[in-house]
């Protein structure tokens, strides 16, 4: 249906004055709307699944524990945050700065995380490869945005003629309701879930008194309630 939409409207321009380059913006706003959600988020769901996996086979709960846990929930919302906001609300320059602050306190989060997990638990070179892709992943949606919306990103940064837009509105061709459910099922389901899972799993081994000291990694064979 969005397709045939889509055709329709290209439709309609041919004819009408400045109609190749109508078209064309037509076509770049589709193409990127299929780069964002046939392979960008995609890939920051299956990097963050297999991150959570490699946390699970190495005993987060019993070696770096709760914290380490903490800190992954949050590097999933600084992440999380600027991808809603791209696809219920217009990308101007209030979005884009929402957009850029979560990339720089992500990338800061991302080194904390490696440094407090150092010594307190295996980081395998599987779980390292998922690292580089979670934090690549945000960069490259970001890069994407600016430079679909590069008056508004000029604007922010007081550069060019155009005056920065921080207003929040609906997007005004929002993406087709199966299309966002299918979305936010995804997330909620290989995103929030499994890192919701390991947060309670942490708590709980917490609560229990069960975590090992600091540098020694617990038996993969002896992981309780896993």
């Amino acid at each position: 249906m969005a397709r045939m939409r889509a055709r329709t409207r290209r439709g309609r321009l041919r004819g009408l004055p400045g109609a190749a380059e109508l078209r064309r913006r037509i076509g770049i706003d589709e193409a990127s709307r299929r780069l964002l959600l046939y392979f960008i988020v995609p890939t920051w769901v299956g990097a963050g699944l297999a991150d959570w996996w490699c946390h699970r086979r190495t005993n987060i709960e019993r070696t770096a524990g709760l914290r380490e846990s903490v800190i992954h929930a949050l590097m999933m919302t600084e992440g999380g945050v600027p991808a809603m906001l791209g696809l219920f609300f217009e990308v101007n320059a209030g979005v884009l700065g929402v957009t850029l602050a979560n990339l720089g306190l992500h990338q800061a989060t991302a080194v904390w995380d490696v440094a407090y997990a150092d010594g307190r638990r295996e980081v395998t070179p599987t779980e390292q490869h998922a690292h580089g892709m979670l934090e690549q992943v945000p960069v490259m949606a970001t890069a994407f945005l600016v430079g679909l919306h590069w008056d508004q990103a000029r604007a922010l940064l007081g550069v060019g003629a155009e005056r920065p837009d921080f207003d929040l509105r609906r997007k005004q061709r929002a993406l087709p309701r199966r299309q966002l459910r299918t979305v936010l099922a995804a997330v909620g389901a290989f995103v929030a879930a499994p890192y919701g899972e390991e947060l309670w799993r942490c708590y709980r081994y917490r609560g229990a008194g069960e975590q090992v000291e600091p540098g020694e990694q617990a038996d993969p064979g002896e992981r309780g309630g896993s």
